[in-house]
């Protein structure tokens, strides 16, 4: 499954309650949040929120009082074993994509979600369409 979703950075403090009091405003609104990243330091923070519609939130968190960048996510479900995030990577670097932003996880043991931006979205969906539907192909670029 590969699948185009938005994702939303926000520069919240870092205090207690923060994370909480933003999202607030998802839940309100009946979105569904498919993927949360932080990055703190001392007093402050990023937290990158990827979402599940259609919908843009941006005028919602505007109207809220945050400052936000909207960017368009790849969801990737990926089987879960040694290698396919490699795999990945190398198919795009390969084909001169590079990966900005990638976070996600698996913990099942059969399948993992991943959430990455690239410099290319639309090529990179279609070189991946067709790569990771290989099961057992080799990483792309080795011999």
């Amino acid at each position: 499954m590969i699948k185009l979703v938005r994702q939303y950075s926000v520069f919240l403090p870092n205090t207690p309650g923060a994370i909480n009091r933003f999202l607030e405003r998802f839940f309100r609104e009946g979105i569904n949040i498919i993927g949360i990243a932080s990055e703190l330091t001392d007093d402050a923070g990023i937290v990158r929120i990827t979402v599940d519609t259609d919908k843009s939130v941006s005028q919602v968190l505007t109207r809220d009082g945050f400052t936000t960048i909207e960017t368009q996510m790849i969801l990737l479900e990926l089987r879960d074993k040694p290698g396919m995030l490699m795999r990945l990577s190398a198919l795009l670097s390969a084909n001169g994509i590079n990966i900005t932003t990638i976070y996600g996880t698996t913990y099942t043991g059969s399948v993992g979600h991943l959430l990455i931006n690239v410099t290319d979205n639309p090529r990179a969906v279609e070189l991946l369409k067709g790569e990771l539907n290989a099961d057992d192909a080799p990483p792309a670029g080795t011999a």
